[in-house]
Parts: C-alpha cells; sequence; structure tokens
C-alpha cells in the first residue's frame, strides 16, 4: 500500500487540480448561492465580554438563533502563527499510512506512545463515514464522492485525535480566558469538556463529512432543548472558501432529531437548499451547536483546511449519561477529564504572561501546574476520558 508520503496541499507542497476532473457532483452556483445566504445571518463579528466578563448577549441571540457565530479575528496573529507551525511540524512527522511507525523519512512517527491513535485516514475525495453505523449511526446519507486525480494517495490524513498532548499550541488554546468564558457563558460555569480534533481538508484530495447532528444520546430526553448536547469551538488555521468549509443548516439545531436520509432523498442532491458555509479566516474562531445539522463536501478545490475543533457540555447534561464511554458518566469520570482544563490554562499562563489567567469554578480549591510532571499524569491519553454526547 502507497499511503501517504507527503501531505500534498500543506506546508510548501502545493497540489493543483484541473476543474475538468472534478466537474461531476459539483456546482459552482451552490457555491455561490449558499455564501450569498451565509451574509443575511448577521452571526459574525468581534469576540465581546463586559467590563464582568460575560459575553455579550446580542452574540448569544445571534447564536441561539442560527446554531453558530463566528469570532472573527479571535486569536492574535502570534498564537495563529504558533498554532500553524505547531501543526505542520506534526504533518511533518505523520506516520507513512495507517499502519507505519515512522515517517516518510524513516524517522518514529508522530503519536506513538499513545494508547489510541492519533491519526485516521480515508480515500482521497471519498465519504469514509456516510450511510454506515459509525458513531451511532448518524452519517446517515452518503455524500458524492469524486474520481481522485492521476497520481493520488491511496489515502489521505483526515483528522488528528489527542491534540492537546501532540501540539504545545492546542494546549494553550485550550486555556484561552475568552473562550472558556464563552463556553461558561453557553453551559455555564461547570461545563464540561467533550472531545479534540483537527479536521484536515487536502487541496485537491480532502474526503467530504456526510450531513449529520453530532448528538447522539439525549434526543428523546424529554428536558432535550437547543443546548443539551452541546458546542464545539472551531479554530481554523488557513482561510476557508465555500468549496472546502464546513456547511450548516441554520436554526436546525432547535429542531430534533431530524430524518438526514429522508431530507436528502427529497431533494435529490447532497446539496441541501438552506445550508451555508462556514466562512471564516485564519485565527477566527466559530462556535457550532452540536445538535445544528452541517457536514463538508469533497475538497476538488485548490484551497486546503484545517480546522481545531474542541467542545464542551453541560455538566447537567453529562452526569449519569449513557454517552460513548462503557460505563455512565460519573463525578469521578468527568473531574478527572476535567483537569485538562486547569492544567491548559497555567500552560497558557506560563506562555503568555501578561494575559488575564481563566479560573475554573469547578476546580478553583485544586491547585495544577503545567509541568513536565502533569504532563505525563494527566495529559498524556487524557482523550481516553474524553465525555461525547
Amino acid at each position: 500500500m502507497r499511503g501517504v508520503e507527503e501531505m500534498r496541499g500543506f506546508g510548501q507542497m502545493g497540489y493543483a487540480i484541473p476543474a475538468s476532473d472534478h466537474e461531476v457532483g459539483m456546482n459552482d452556483r451552490y457555491f455561490v448561492e449558499g455564501q450569498n445566504r451565509a451574509a443575511t445571518l448577521d452571526n459574525r463579528g468581534t469576540l465581546i465580554l463586559d467590563d464582568d466578563g460575560r459575553l455579550d448577549e446580542q452574540i448569544l441571540d445571534a447564536y441561539w438563533r442560527c446554531g453558530f457565530y463566528v469570532f472573527e479575528r479571535a486569536l492574535s496573529s502570534t498564537e495563529r502563527d504558533e498554532l500553524v507551525s505547531d501543526f505542520e511540524a506534526l504533518l511533518d512527522r505523520l506516520p507513512r499510512d495507517r499502519e507505519s511507525k515512522v515517517d516518510r523519512q524513516g524517522r518514529p512517527a508522530a503519536g506513538l506512545g499513545f494508547t489510541m491513535p492519533s491519526f485516521r485516514f480515508a480515500k482521497p475525495l471519498s465519504d469514509p463515514y456516510g450511510g454506515s453505523g459509525l458513531t451511532g449511526g448518524r452519517y446517515e446519507s452518503k455524500m458524492t464522492e469524486l474520481k481522485p486525480p492521476e497520481g493520488a494517495p491511496e489515502e489521505v490524513l483526515l483528522n488528528v485525535s489527542g491534540c492537546l498532548q501532540l501540539m504545545d499550541a492546542c494546549l494553550r488554546l485550550y486555556g484561552h480566558p475568552q473562550l472558556l468564558r464563552v463556553a461558561e457563558a453557553i453551559n455555564g460555569p461547570d461545563f464540561t469538556p467533550f472531545t479534540d480534533n483537527i479536521w484536515v481538508k487536502q487541496a485537491g484530495l480532502g474526503p467530504s463529512v456526510a450531513w449529520h447532528q453530532d448528538g447522539t444520546t439525549h434526543w428523546d430526553n424529554p428536558d432535550l432543548d437547543r443546548g443539551t448536547h452541546g458546542f464545539n469551538f472551531m479554530v481554523q488555521l488557513y482561510d476557508t472558501t465555500p468549496e472546502n468549509a464546513l456547511w450548516v443548516v441554520p436554526g436546525s439545531h432547535a429542531r430534533g432529531k431530524i430524518d438526514i436520509k429522508k431530507k436528502v432523498e427529497e431533494n435529490g442532491s447532497d446539496q441541501l437548499p438552506d445550508a451555508v458555509p462556514m466562512l471564516m479566516k485564519a485565527g477566527d474562531v466559530a462556535i457550532c451547536n452540536r445538535q445544528v445539522l452541517h457536514g463538508s463536501f469533497a475538497n476538488a478545490s485548490a484551497a486546503k483546511r484545517a480546522t481545531f475543533v474542541f467542545g464542551f457540555h453541560r455538566r447537567s447534561s453529562v452526569l449519569g449519561a449513557q454517552g460513548w464511554a462503557k460505563n455512565p458518566y460519573d463525578e469521578d469520570y468527568v473531574t478527572t477529564r476535567c483537569r485538562v482544563i486547569p492544567i491548559a490554562v497555567d500552560a497558557r499562563s506560563q506562555h503568555f504572561e501578561d494575559e488575564d489567567r481563566y479560573v475554573y469554578e469547578p476546580l478553583r480549591h485544586e491547585s495544577h501546574r503545567h509541568s513536565t510532571e502533569t504532563r505525563k499524569e494527566l495529559i498524556a491519553n487524557y482523550n481516553l476520558n474524553d465525555i461525547g454526547l
């Protein structure tokens, strides 16, 4: 198996695809119309906190109306550049393929020594999840798959998991004081973590992600509301385009469980007419409700995308719930996973010394320092305790 011998479309390695190779299934008019629909939503702007650190009410209103909101230029140029640098350094140590323990230069690959695999691969321009039973069968309908170009690798990187143990910039970003205040505004001061990944869309090769709603646990809960399954932060490392962006159906987070397969079949296409692209610049950060209907198309364009995604739940949704773990989530499980938050806050404080430090209320009386020891004890394999609903 040839595998992934280079990350085309990232770093200095460009990869141009003639448009004629991908005409089937692509509709430029749809991308333009979607961009125009997105421009009417009034759900983007600066991240605004008042003097008491509370998120601006107009932002919250727009988020709850649309199911997502884009904070423009939320990261400083320094932090954005550090995130990109760490990501591209990680790609340089990518395993040759899913079975390999060495990178393309024969060095030990990144991610060795952790219990869970760090990298997931898929065929170029494919839909690896659609129509499958993966993650509770939430990917009900398969997206259009395109023919890879001549000379394409057999597999490309789809996503990276366990990012906090692989990239220092991700760990520091996890402790971002303004973003954590956003999490508090949406889920309360006792919010709990979800999981984290970097989703990758290589230029000309990136697989699609089928239309889905993230939540799988509480759809039949009589107390279900718009925020029961939590939300994700989505941090862009590069500018997005309609062709490579995540697409969202505004307002769908308030409609309960959607029959996605029926919706696509009735539309006659995976290009849903009420969806919009989540257009963002490098350093923008979005909040996206996990109940909103969303997905992305195969990236036949010449523009790459990489999105660091990490999310949070309400504690009331988590405790006692039979989520994605073997047993229902109890206080010990949740507290163990939550300790990553103050470790990330301290890692950030050591790096950005002049910045305000966030205080995570549930662990206010515990002392957590980012150090070699705590990386071994609390950060290594932290994702074994992820919390999925």
